[in-house]
């Protein structure tokens, strides 16, 4: 997956440990799907530890009935003719589709099921982009006359931009010399045994009669145990040159198709376009809030009752200041009550924007719940944007922030790529080998805090369907209360990549201490309703 949408944890991590992780993955989509709706699974009745959604729906929604909760999607491209996703995608009713005409003057012609703000009117749409601290680093380094803010925007950013750079270039340098060791292990052993496929009896039986060759053995072992494929060098390959092409090119700037002013709200951009030239993330998120539950195709969903509205704003590469802000103001406009965001860069240039546009959802009575990424930070310490602080002393209410966690209570039960924090991560939810939706009615499994911030969302959008009355502030109060805490559970500390991790307590990556239930929330809701 692109890191676009909070997938960078793969820059901190060796290429020796991604192949493996790939060989892992191809091998296990292959065997038997144990990850099938693991996050709507409970610790208690499936020793399987997910949000406890099935539970709910069995034990505590049988006889009750439900009212639609609109949840904003703000991503990238969503598939919505997705076969378990079609019958859940908002419509604009005051809206004629493909009129040509802005039927409910909201500023969007023909947005019928949300709006793609990366996007010009001819239909032409951005795929690649740049990072923030690309675009900051270009447009200040030959300009003298900066203010005291641009200056330090400026420095902050060329110190990232370099490091980044570095490291990309490192990573570029340590692929090709794994891949050429690769290579070389490979052709060592299969000229020994004089065929052209390995299997484990054939390294066990070689291992056996020939010394010289027990560390090329030792080398390619767990490569042909999980069916290794050298095409994932391929995959890696394009990883490291997309951050060099696009991410990290200085001399690249594709905003230039729509030519809008990207620190003014009132420039136009966009079109009805909400898949776009990719919409992977964005239907991924999508499928685990939305898929359409017992319907015997893919994957249940976590709310029965919602809509989901397509908000296209993320590229391959790093969000708009402007696009998110205008984005948020769309979906409070037009109904949203949960606005789902699973993306997040490291500098934000026009943060004025943003926070205008969430003080905005709060004031509206609209939850936000924003992924805390994949970096193996401690965000308490290192900023990330969108952020729920909007000055030194404001922080919005109705927002949570969402860590990633795995199936199962062993020392891996925090995903090893999340961001975590005391006071800067509110939950955590399932995010690791979760199964969802691929364009063209396909499904896969994949990693990140992308992918728990939905589940929260999912769960929201559940308990808010069977109690509208409640408030967001309510609403997040109820869920942040009604976790499954694990807060003495000796865990392995995120973003140690080291054989001898760390460990710390699980209670200490975020408020709660605890993971997100839908069974509780909907038990502690049905009592604040009394």
């Amino acid at each position: 997956m692109k890191k676009t949408l909070l997938l960078s944890s793969a820059l901190l991590i060796s290429f020796i440990t991604l192949a493996q992780n790939e060989a892992k993955k191809d091998s296990t989509q292959q065997k038997e799907d144990i990850y099938l709706n693991w996050y709507n699974k409970s610790p208690i009745d499936d020793e399987i530890f997910g949000a406890e959604v099935d539970k709910a729906y069995q034990e505590l929604l049988q006889d009750k009935k439900s009212s639609t909760v609109i949840v904003a999607v703000i991503d990238g491209g969503i598939d919505i003719t997705h076969e378990d996703l079609k019958n859940n995608i908002w419509v604009n009713t005051d809206e004629i589709a493909d009129n040509g005409i802005d039927d409910d003057n909201n500023g969007y012609t023909d947005d019928i099921h949300g709006w793609n703000f990366l996007g010009n009117a001819d239909g032409e749409n951005i795929s690649n982009e740049t990072l923030e601290i690309t675009r900051i680093y270009r447009r200040y380094k030959d300009k003298d006359d900066l203010t005291k803010e641009e200056k330090k925007l400026y420095k902050d950013a060329k110190k990232l931009y370099k490091k980044e750079l570095r490291m990309v270039n490192m990573q570029k340098k340590g692929f090709e010399k794994f891949k050429d060791k690769y290579n070389t292990t490979y052709s060592n052993i299969t000229e020994a045994l004089g065929k052209d496929t390995l299997t484990i009896q054939d390294l066990d039986s070689l291992k056996e009669i020939n010394k010289k060759l027990k560390k090329d053995i030792k080398f390619q072992y767990r490569f042909v145990k999980y069916g290794f494929s050298s095409a994932i060098f391929d995959k890696m390959d394009d990883m490291v040159n997309e951050r060099l092409d696009y991410h990290l090119n200085l001399d690249f700037n594709p905003r230039e198709i729509i030519g809008d002013d990207v620190s003014s709200l009132s420039s136009a951009n966009g079109n009805n376009n909400v898949y776009g030239p990719e919409a992977f993330h964005g239907t991924f998120v999508s499928g685990i809030i939305a898929a359409e539950r017992d319907n015997e195709i893919g994957i249940n969903g976590i709310a029965s009752d919602v809509q989901i509205m397509a908000l296209k704003v993320v590229p391959n590469g790093d969000e708009r200041d402007k696009d998110v802000a205008k984005a948020i103001r769309y979906a409070v406009d037009n109904g949203a009550k949960v606005i789902n965001m699973s993306f997040g860069k490291q500098l934000s240039p026009y943060k004025k924007l943003v926070d205008e546009a969430i003080l905005y959802a709060e004031e509206n009575g609209v939850l936000l719940v924003h992924a805390a990424g994949n970096d193996g930070f401690n965000i308490d310490k290192v900023k990330q944007y969108p952020t729920k602080n909007v000055s030194e002393t404001k922080q919005i209410s109705s927002w949570i922030t969402v860590g990633a966690s795995s199936m199962s209570n062993t020392k891996g039960f925090a995903a090893s790529f999340t961001n975590y924090g005391k006071e800067m991560v509110d939950i955590f939810a399932p995010g690791v080998r979760v199964k969802s939706l691929t364009p063209e009615s396909k499904y896969e499994v994949a990693d990140g805090t992308s992918f728990s911030a939905p589940v929260v969302s999912g769960v929201a959008a559940l308990v808010l369907s069977y109690y509208p009355e409640l408030s967001a502030n309510e609403l997040k109060d109820i869920l942040l209360k009604s976790v499954n805490n694990y807060a003495t559970l000796e865990v392995n500390k995120p973003g140690d990549y080291s054989k001898r991790k760390k460990t710390v307590l699980f209670g200490d990556l975020s408020k709660t201490e605890g993971i997100v239930s839908a069974y509780k929330a909907l038990k502690l809701a049905e009592e604040f309703s009394k």
